[in-house]
């Protein structure tokens, strides 16, 4: 049997800073919107220009903070130039470490953290 991976859920806080995050800062596009409004939350479909795979932002009304827990660690997206794209992401004042690389190779990644605490792992590709 075959599976597809659809999407990855993460709570926000504050939709518009997240939203500001995901699309300014990665470049991913709005796919989708749900709103609940009876049901007091609202979800919204992220996606590359490709399609496929989303990252769902999940908006709980009123809520002003989520534990994110020591068990998940990041969300990874590949890029060609890692550097430009590092130095945005700084330039936007987003939480940027340094470059790193696995023991023994040289740097091809580093971590941006959104406006909840998720970590985004940016890959040279």
């Amino acid at each position: 049997m075959a599976v597809k991976m659809l999407h990855t859920c993460i709570r926000v806080k504050n939709l518009e800073e997240s939203l500001k995050f995901y699309r300014d800062a990665l470049g991913l596009i709005e796919t989708r919107r749900k709103d609940f409004p009876e049901h007091k939350f609202t979800l919204v479909y992220l996606s590359n220009e490709i399609g496929g795979y989303e990252i769902e932002l999940t908006y709980n009304y009123g809520v002003e903070k989520y534990d994110i827990g020591n068990g998940f660690s990041h969300t990874a997206i590949g890029i060609e130039n890692l550097e430009e794209m590092r130095e945005k992401h700084i330039e936007m004042g987003y939480e940027v470490t340094p470059l790193k690389g696995l023991p023994g190779e040289k740097p091809g990644y580093y971590f941006v953290t959104d406006p909840d605490g998720y970590m985004v792992e940016v890959i040279r590709k």
